[in-house]
């Protein structure tokens, strides 16, 4: 796998458990639709640094946001370099939201 995974992708990491899932939209995008995919956590993305360290390292991470642009590839770099294993969701959440259509 690479930076990146396809809604499809998650589907089927959701149905093994075999990921832990945030959203790390912006707070003003969380609270304009509070709506999350299933199993996910909302994580402020400006907040990085004092949650890190709560997540799980058993299993990959993957991150998402509006629409997996700047914000989730900050996020992504970050837990990169803190040694997580980490994806973000491509198109982020209107791709998840398209894909279920």
């Amino acid at each position: 796998m690479g930076e990146t995974l396809l809604p499809q992708e998650l589907k089927d990491l959701l149905a093994r458990k075999a990921a832990t899932v945030c959203d790390v939209r912006r707070r003003a995008d969380y609270e304009a639709d509070p709506r999350t995919i299933p199993g996910a956590d909302w994580h402020d993305p400006e907040q990085v640094e004092a949650w890190a360290a709560q997540l799980p390292t058993d299993k990959p991470v993957v991150i998402y946001c509006a629409r997996g642009g700047s914000v989730s590839k900050a996020v992504h770099n970050s837990l990169s370099q803190k040694g997580f294993d980490v994806r973000y969701l491509d198109g982020g959440l209107a791709a998840w939201g398209s894909a279920a259509e």
